[in-house]
């Protein structure tokens, strides 16, 4: 139940933040010279969601796509853990990428430095919990999922 509820809460939350980067209000625009070193090619819906977290139109359909995902996934134990160790795998090489100055921009087209690294870290990390540790969830009757053994 645990592995569902966390694809199905993270789907909410990708999805919600999806959306909020198309909201302009929610979007404060860089100052001159903020970008620094991170030049995009894509800037429509261009700003740092809730001042922190710099996002562009593509940035935010990738938060889109995920939690409908989760919402979609979250539905079944074993693609419930998929989608988390989809998460976890994806967030990981995220993270990965946002420290790295080449690639802190996917190519210059959507930015995940800055605040994106420690937050693309966390959903890794808890991600990669509900994906690769956590228990096999029992269905109703109290029996464990079939697993098939080879």
């Amino acid at each position: 139940m645990l592995t569902r509820r966390f694809a199905q809460a993270l789907g909410v939350i990708f999805l919600l933040v999806g959306i909020m980067g198309f909201i302009p209000p929610l979007l404060m625009q860089p100052s001159t010279g903020m970008h620094g070193d991170h030049p995009l090619t894509v800037t429509a819906f261009d700003g740092y969601l809730l001042g922190l977290f710099h996002v562009n139109a593509l940035h935010s359909g990738v938060h889109v796509l995920f939690g409908i995902l989760g919402l979609i996934m979250g539905g079944k134990w074993d693609t419930a853990r998929l989608y988390a160790r989809i998460v976890a795998v994806s967030y990981g090489l995220l993270t990965i990428m946002g420290l790295i100055p080449a690639l802190n921009t996917v190519f210059g087209l959507i930015p995940i430095h800055g605040h994106d690294v420690w937050l693309h870290a966390a959903i890794a990390i808890v991600a990669a919990y509900f994906g690769f540790a956590a228990p096999a969830e029992t269905r109703m009757g109290g029996s464990p999922p079939v697993v098939p053994s080879h």
